[in-house]
């Protein structure tokens, strides 16, 4: 199979750029918004409880039902293209609420549209690249470029909402948003789908019936299972801080004015930080470069339970350096995926990327859900109480994620996941690892 060419890398990456602009809006401004609305909190607390579990849950079946459409009809492309307009409805009905009544009923309507678009077109928009490549350093090349076209979409998703609603007001400038999220979100699917990777590098679907058992197919793979359990334990890690980094810059730092300063750093760097670790998967392989990047985290990020009041310049270096390892996790564990996914090609049978896919984002879903269903807990237990300065706080939003970050790079180390000598050779052998 010949190489994949940049300007087909560029208008694959395109796609990321809205799909990864959408979850900001969706699960951070939202609650807040309807709030404000005087929607009460705790009717938005049981919407998004019972919302976000069924999406997760719903996951692995839009896997299945990605791998079951034949190429002649579409295959994949056509999950996103009916999946694209169901987002875009959704995020125009949340940030344009009627003026009485209703807002429950409009909040839950709005979620639905836009979780089912949201995960349908970033399942069948993941397993496209993972299927439209058998070359080692190619994967991951493809899921660098996607990472760092998302990293650009989250930076677009934590400014433009309040530079309008600064400007417009909050109402008006969350109305324009989700207008000028449509026009990226059509115009990106656009160039994806018209310009991005060839139909013809895709592998043929081979018509399988839809079972149930089929959605747990994937754990049949024991290489899968390490990396899945790896991913779920990495992601648990990187989302306590995500979801406590507001509470550290406004208790522990006393500086809440820089905290979109702090996260632009954070992400900049980590898309910087991607052709590093492409490079490094290149020589090492991608199971070594990502535990060289989860101890990179680990001895970057620790130093921020010993940070203060005034410490703004020290803590945006330690965002500076835990976002160049941060790029590893964008760039190699869905590159790994992939190689890991060649197991089923090998016995014979179709690849299911979508079936694997569907798990791989339920993982992530369910890390997000663990990490704050363990942190918030654990602070209330400590005795943190938010507006104070709290050495509690400190400790689980540095210390508790480096903790659990070695627990995954051990994990890691034991995996049986092959080096990329021994990929390289069978890729030689057969042309399919």
């Amino acid at each position: 199979m010949s190489a994949i060419r940049s300007g087909w890398l560029a208008a694959y990456a395109a796609l990321a750029l809205p799909l990864a602009a959408a979850a900001l809006p969706i699960y951070v401004h939202a609650p807040k918004y309807y709030a404000e609305l005087g929607l009460p909190l705790a009717t938005i607390g049981v919407l998004l409880l019972v919302l976000r579990a069924l999406d997760a849950l719903s996951d692995p079946l839009l896997g299945l039902l990605t791998d079951r459409v034949p190429e002649r009809y579409g295959g994949r492309r056509v999950i996103i293209a009916a999946a694209v307009p169901f987002l875009a409805l959704g995020m125009v009905l949340l940030f344009n609420p009627p003026e009485s009544g209703g807002l429950g009923t409009w909040l839950a309507i709005s979620l639905i549209l836009v979780y089912l678009g949201l995960s349908a077109s970033s399942i069948a928009y993941f397993s496209i690249g993972s299927a439209a490549s058998r070359d080692y350093d190619e994967r991951t090349r493809i899921t660098a470029a996607r990472g760092a076209a998302a990293l650009v979409g989250v930076l677009l998703a934590a400014a433009l909402p309040e530079v309008l609603s600064s400007r417009l007001g909050r109402e008006a400038g969350f109305a324009w948003f989700s207008v000028v999220f449509v026009v990226l979100l059509l115009v990106a699917a656009a160039v994806t789908l018209r310009f991005g990777l060839p139909a013809a590098r895709l592998p043929r679907a081979k018509p399988e019936p839809l079972r149930l058992r089929a959605l747990v197919a994937p754990l049949a793979n024991p290489g899968f299972r390490w990396l899945a359990l790896v991913f779920l334990v990495n992601g648990v890690a990187a989302a306590v801080p995500a979801t406590l980094v507001l509470f550290y810059v406004g208790d522990i730092l006393r500086r809440p004015d820089l905290a979109g300063a702090f996260l632009a750093i954070y992400f900049v760097c980590g898309a910087a930080g991607m052709p590093l670790w492409v490079r490094l998967a290149h020589w090492i392989g991608k199971k070594h470069a990502w535990l060289t990047a989860m101890g990179a985290s680990v001895v970057a990020f620790v130093w921020a339970f010993s940070l203060g009041e005034g410490d703004a310049l020290a803590f945006a270096l330690v965002c500076a350096l835990s976002g160049l390892a941060f790029g590893a996790d964008l760039a190699l564990p869905a590159s790994m995926l992939a190689d890991v996914i060649d197991h089923d090609e090998r016995a014979g049978r179709s690849r299911p990327d979508g079936s694997y896919f569907g798990l791989w984002h339920m993982l992530e879903k369910f890390a997000l859900a663990a990490a704050a269903g363990a942190a918030f807990p654990l602070l209330d237990l400590l005795g943190y109480r938010p507006g104070t300065p709290s050495l509690a706080l400190a400790g689980v939003y540095a210390l508790m994620p480096c903790a659990i970050r070695v627990i995954a790079a051990l994990i890691l180390l034991r995996a049986p996941i092959e080096t990329a000598p021994r990929v390289r050779q069978r890729q030689l052998e057969g042309e399919a690892i």
